[in-house]
């Protein structure tokens, strides 16, 4: 029965794809036939012709990381699975059982994005850190001083934990905290403090420093992995709520907000490196007619529409794409001078152009209209926009489904 539901919704919940195996001689012939190896392993303990936790251990063997799923469950079974090295393990005790065992895969998997510094000058006691967390499938990397946390804080600019012992050479754990935060708010990133001193105020010490948590060694792995996962998670909801913030309702993509914040930023960027950048406005020719005549349900459809093509035609690139308000989208090319960002919107207008949109049983098809605008120098962003406004006033006043800018302009001024 557990198999048969956690199998249904590994697929349905995770997208995974699953093997099953209910005895020995089937795992034995899984591990056997397996090309593309296993994302993770859920082991029983009492697996049929695997005795004292045999399947474990030749999981294990394999490199895949495994989580213990048991109905026994008392301190020896405790100290002899977490000796394993295991992700983690859950006890079917209660009617929550199997939705713990999923959040756990799902933790599992999504921690192989995350990256954590451990900081600790005594050797043993780091190495003891990053095999826990490694064990939890995080991508680690280590420094034994303040000051070389803080170098590999600059080096690796996707760590999202520090976990820091307080007695160390150069720095203690309180100024290396106050560093980071000086550096890094609480939302981007967690700190958590260690130490094996008996000083009981040395918590309240580490949290006011700027601290997320803080934990007394000798600790109980199960306790620092729980502490580490609602760390992550806070972080996890955080990004979740920013996404929202930063997102059109209707169509997905960056909103006005989101463009007017950080378009300034990639703005000057380019410029301070010396690369070329461009802005464009893109507007739906005829909109309002089109809403008159079919109504807003199919204004809607055809909003829809040309933000999943224009996403499909900016997918991995540095470009910033948002809707700005009504049937409008803005485009900000970092990289692109004004003839290269006019080729790419040409090849965009005609895309769209070649979109079918039903409505009332039948194809309606809808053009752009696009104005592009070089950035030359330091001004405010208004005016980038403001400039590429004015082209696309031209492409409209010149027919529309056509693209008008700076380039172009005056590539036809010299013919």
């Amino acid at each position: 029965m557990f198999s048969s539901v956690l199998s249904h919704r590994f697929e349905t919940e995770l997208g995974l794809t699953v093997t099953h195996c209910g005895s020995q001689e089937a795992l034995d012939a899984a591990l056997l036939e397996a090309t593309d190896g296993f994302t993770m392993a859920v082991v029983g303990l009492n697996l049929p012709g695997s005795p004292d936790g045999h399947a474990l251990d030749q999981i294990l063997a394999h490199d895949i990381p495994a989580i213990v799923f048991t109905g026994s469950f008392n301190v020896d079974v405790r100290n002899r699975i977490a000796s394993r090295n295991i992700v983690d393990y859950v006890v079917k005790d209660n009617e929550f059982a199997l939705d713990n065992l999923i959040a756990a895969v799902r933790r599992a998997i999504s921690n192989r994005k995350t990256r954590v510094l451990v900081v600790d000058d005594v050797v043993s006691a780091r190495s003891a850190l990053v095999e826990l967390l490694e064990a939890q499938q995080f991508k680690v990397c280590q420094a034994g001083t303040g000051i070389e946390a803080l170098e590999v804080l600059e080096k690796y600019g996707d760590i999202e934990l520090v976990l820091t012992d307080h007695h160390m050479p150069d720095m203690d754990g309180y100024e290396l905290t106050r560093r980071i935060r000086n550096r890094y708010s609480n939302e981007r990133i967690r700190v958590i403090g260690i130490s094996s001193s008996g000083d009981r105020f040395l918590s309240a010490s580490f949290l006011k420093a700027g601290a997320s948590d803080f934990v007394y060694r000798p600790f109980v792995p199960e306790e620092l992995q729980c502490r580490i996962s609602h760390n992550i998670e806070t972080l996890t909801q955080i990004k979740q709520l920013r996404a929202a913030a930063a997102s059109d309702y209707l169509t997905g993509l960056y909103n006005r907000r989101y463009f007017y914040d950080q378009g300034p930023r990639i703005v000057t960027e380019c410029l301070r490196n010396l690369e070329p950048a461009s802005v464009a406005v893109l507007d739906i020719d005829h909109f309002k007619r089109l809403n008159d005549t079919y109504g807003h349900e199919i204004g809607d459809r055809v909003l829809k529409a040309v933000a999943t093509r224009l996403q499909s035609e900016f997918i991995g690139s540095d470009n910033l794409l948002s809707r700005v308000g009504g049937e409008e989208f803005a485009m900000l090319f970092a990289g692109l001078d004004s003839a290269a960002a006019t080729a790419l919107c040409d090849r965009v207008r005609e895309d769209i152009q070649a979109l079918k949109i039903v409505a009332e049983d039948e194809d309606i098809s809808v053009t752009v209209s696009i104005g592009v605008a070089e950035i030359g120098g330091y001004e405010t962003f208004e005016n980038y926009l403001n400039a590429a406004d004015q082209y696309l006033y031209m492409a409209k006043h010149h027919g529309r489904n056509q693209v008008y800018s700076d380039a172009r302009v005056v590539t036809a001024a010299a013919e």
